[in-house]
């Protein structure tokens, strides 16, 4: 990727206005659309955070955690390219740990 590229950042609403989605993203090198890259956050309408963790050029990569809505962590595990490595914990809404998947 260039060094000069155009790094922004994008905030998507629920119809209520309650934010849905903020997320870092970069033009592509054409500058014919954005690609994710960088911090990116989710929200259940609630306000609580729905998803986090980082794209990079567009896949997903690093720690994710995901979270119920009523702020309670759901999962938590690891994306390379885009896709689900390693061991991934998943807990209930009480918080309570579920049995660990080994992802493919």
């Amino acid at each position: 990727m260039d060094s000069n590229y155009i790094l922004s950042i994008a905030e998507i609403f629920y119809e209520t206005g309650e934010i849905k989605f903020r997320y870092s993203r970069m033009l592509s090198e054409d500058g014919e659309k954005w690609i994710r890259h960088g911090s990116w956050t989710a929200y259940h309408q609630n306000g609580n955070i729905a998803s986090e963790g980082n794209y990079l050029n567009g896949a997903e990569d690093g720690l994710w955690r995901d979270y119920h809505d009523n702020g309670v962590l759901a999962a938590e595990g690891h994306y390379e390219n885009g896709k689900e490595t390693g061991i991934w914990k998943y807990w209930n809404k009480n918080g309570d740990l579920e049995p660990e998947e080994e992802s493919e």
